[in-house]
């Protein structure tokens, strides 16, 4: 059982999904996406920049379970932004994965031609080959500078969120359009102060979990989408296994209370979108 969340489009998304960022695409990804399925997972997400899109669709495929089941996220990187350069991707996202669909599909990084290839994200899924669109790393001033300039509201801001930085300010500057977030290291990168809090540790004790299940419920609890990542068997299996805790509203205010209200990576850094334009290619 996993519980889902309804998006601003009226798409429906699994609330836990497997992140696939760093495995290799030399059978390892095949076989962590496939465990991951087996373990009841029906939520995957990777990305172009990831190199591991075929692996990711095939797994998919030879998973046995109906495709409109298994809800399939990709990211277009940003060597691909622009309108046209966006169409081609998108097209190239499909012909790895080896679907007629991606149930979302978002900007990875808000750089270059943002507004250019959103157009082009926003033609794909009125043709049907993108369910849902969305965003990725928008900052609430990235996001009100972008977003204002799109004919249609992104479904879901992928950012870094997790119990010491729970992005307040995104969260309310998102909530008058309905957008989701959607944590990346949700488990602060396997930070070990995070994992040995106090409270995160007395939790844990208290419902038989273990702190990384402690946290990734509280993050459900407070709305967002999350997606952990492992490719040890037992560990795929007990990042699915939060759906029991049930937080009193007490316990919910000592996991706010950790907030920090600030992340490791920081998209307004000056010169990063050239940065990794010049340092990730991910085609000639």
């Amino acid at each position: 059982m996993t519980k889902t969340i309804t998006l601003n489009d009226g798409n429906i998304i699994p609330a836990v999904g497997f992140g696939v960022f760093q495995i290799p695409a030399d059978g390892s990804t095949y076989e962590a996406v496939s465990q991951a399925l087996k373990a009841g997972y029906r939520h995957i997400d990777t990305a172009a920049a990831y190199f591991n899109e075929a692996e990711v669709g095939k797994a998919v495929r030879d998973s046995g379970i109906a495709r409109e089941e298994i809800f399939v996220t990709s990211k277009l990187w940003l060597q691909d932004y622009g309108y046209d350069n966006a169409k081609k991707g998108i097209q190239s996202s499909l012909e790895k994965l080896g679907l007629d669909y991606i149930d979302l599909y978002l900007l990875h990084q808000p750089y270059g031609d943002v507004v250019g290839a959103w157009q082009a994200l926003e033609e794909a899924k009125e043709a049907g080959l993108l369910k849902s669109i969305g965003v990725s790393n928008m900052t609430p001033k990235l996001y009100q500078a972008f977003v204002s300039q799109f004919k249609s509201k992104p479904a879901v801001n992928q950012v870094e969120c997790n119990p010491y930085f729970q992005q307040k300010e995104l969260r309310q500057v998102m909530s008058a359009d309905g957008v989701k977030i959607e944590c990346w290291a949700p488990l602060g990168q396997g930070n070990s102060d995070l994992l040995s809090e106090p409270v995160i540790v007395q939790l844990a004790e208290k419902y038989g979990k273990n702190p990384g299940q402690i946290i990734l419920a509280f993050e459900v609890a407070e709305g967002f989408i999350t997606l952990p990542k492992s490719v040890t068997p037992s560990r795929i299996v007990s990042n699915l296994d939060i759906f029991d805790i049930a937080f009193t509203p007490e316990e919910l205010d000592q996991l706010r209370a950790l907030d920090k209200g600030i992340g490791n990576h920081n998209p307004e850094a000056p010169g990063i979108g050239e940065h990794l334009l010049a340092n990730y290619k991910i085609h000639d």
